[in-house]
């Protein structure tokens, strides 16, 4: 018997064949006329008749044979599975296959391509002993080797705080690291070490090309448990997430990232987030820790990693614009100001949003803004919170930039021109 039931395969009767007659025999031969037979025909026409039969039946059975092994054939085929050519990453440059016929295959192979450039951090925190029980942990990324030194990308809350850092291979060894530079704006910093012993350099992809359902890994040491791998896929390319960069609750930035459904733990953070073919595309850095809340990381693109990467190697720090204010928002939900409050500010009924300056210094000192001023406008565009304040300066500005800033003293409104520098250390 062929794959197919018998039932998907017929001969094809002639349109001349004619009725079924009672006490005759109907017969139907390939391309011939159906003739009634008297039963007490010639038995020798009668075995003709019966050999056509088991001829259609043989050919039936060997098509049946054809389609099948064609069938499995073409199944089996790695180049046509979907999966082989469909991370949409850019390929190249020594990853991994990207014609593995098992998408388990093509996990092994990337994890074991990335996993020696994933290292775990200690951080050894200011006034704590140097013990593992008593330090913070977390990841970081090989991305670079120059003149007998290893360059480790990691988060800025992995190694805030430190007084000392080490970076621990995934066979174990420990290295002492040093900080270049830091960024908590972007959450990156970099790190560097001795690269004896240290293993290969990440090969860095192009967090642009990532497409939602595409697989990706997350390798880094959750909990402290080095060298560890978990999959899932891209939930969201360009997710917005709004953070808190001092960590009191007031939302003062706006963080792009990629979403994944991977699981991502505390000592995660740093680590790296990989496509199939072998290539760091994100660098892990928050997940959402909640009552009923599953499968929501965060990793922030690869892209945006390098351009902060690229700053900190060459200056330590990342250059932006600095109006020298410390605000908080007039309409703030967690801490709103009181009926007493706005009466000393002794604003206009319709400002009902705005930042209220709570210490000016720098270039806004020097233009004269000072305790309780209400800025509410740059360029004579609104702003409304301090998160708009900010993402004006940073996205619209340079240093060195004149900007306009309208703002209400004691009621009335008034503007005043401000340069703007580099922020000072």
């Amino acid at each position: 018997m062929g794959l197919f039931g018998d039932d998907f395969y017929s001969t094809k009767v002639s349109r001349r064949a004619e009725p079924e007659q009672k006490g005759k025999l109907q017969i139907i031969r390939p391309g011939g006329r159906a003739r009634g037979r008297d039963r007490w025909s010639n038995p020798r026409r009668s075995r003709t008749g019966i050999s056509s039969t088991v001829k259609v039946a043989v050919i039936s059975s060997v098509i049946s044979s054809i389609v099948t092994v064609t069938l499995f054939s073409f199944i089996t085929q790695p180049a046509s599975l979907p999966l082989a050519n469909a991370t949409g990453n850019g390929g190249g440059g020594g990853a991994p296959t990207a014609q593995a016929a098992d998408p388990y295959d093509r996990i092994i192979q990337a994890a074991a391509h990335v996993r020696p450039s994933v290292v775990s951090i200690v951080n050894h925190k200011t006034g704590s002993s140097l013990s593992m029980e008593d330090s913070a942990l977390g990841s970081g990324v090989i991305f670079k080797k120059e003149d007998g030194k290893a360059y480790i990308m990691t988060n800025h809350h992995v190694v805030e705080g430190a007084s000392d850092l080490e970076i621990v291979t995934v066979d174990g060894e420990t290295h002492k690291a040093k900080l270049v530079g830091k960024d908590r704006v972007s959450d990156i910093a970099v790190l560097s070490a001795e690269d004896k012993g240290l293993g290969a350099v990440a090969e860095i992809g192009d967090s642009s090309k990532l497409q939602r359902g595409q697989t990706v890994l997350a390798i880094g040491n959750p909990l402290g448990l080095g060298g560890t791998l978990t999959s899932g896929i891209v939930s969201y390319t360009d997710r917005i997430l709004p953070v808190s960069i001092n960590q009191d609750g007031v939302y003062d930035w706006e963080q792009n990232v990629i979403q994944t459904d991977a699981a991502i733990n505390e000592g995660n953070s740093g680590g790296a987030l990989v496509d199939l073919n072998g290539k760091v595309v994100g660098i892990n850095t928050m997940k959402i820790s909640d009552t009923g809340v599953e499968g929501l990381g965060f990793a922030i693109p690869m892209n945006e990693v390098m351009k902060t990467v690229d700053s900190l190697l060459l200056n330590g720090k990342v250059s932006r614009p600095y109006l020298g204010v410390y605000t908080v928002d007039l309409s703030n939900p967690y801490a709103p100001l009181d009926d007493e409050q706005r009466k000393d500010l002794k604003l206009p009924s319709h400002v009902d949003s705005g930042v209220v300056v709570l210490e000016a210094s720098g270039p806004a000192s020097e233009a004269g803004m000072k305790l309780n001023d209400v800025i509410t406008e740059f360029d004579g565009q609104k702003i409304t919170s301090t998160l708009d304040l900010r993402k004006y300066l940073y996205d619209q500005k340079k240093i060195g930039d004149t900007i306009e800033v309208t703002f209400y003293r004691d009621g009335k409104a008034e503007k005043v021109s401000v340069k703007l520098t580099d922020k000072p250390e």
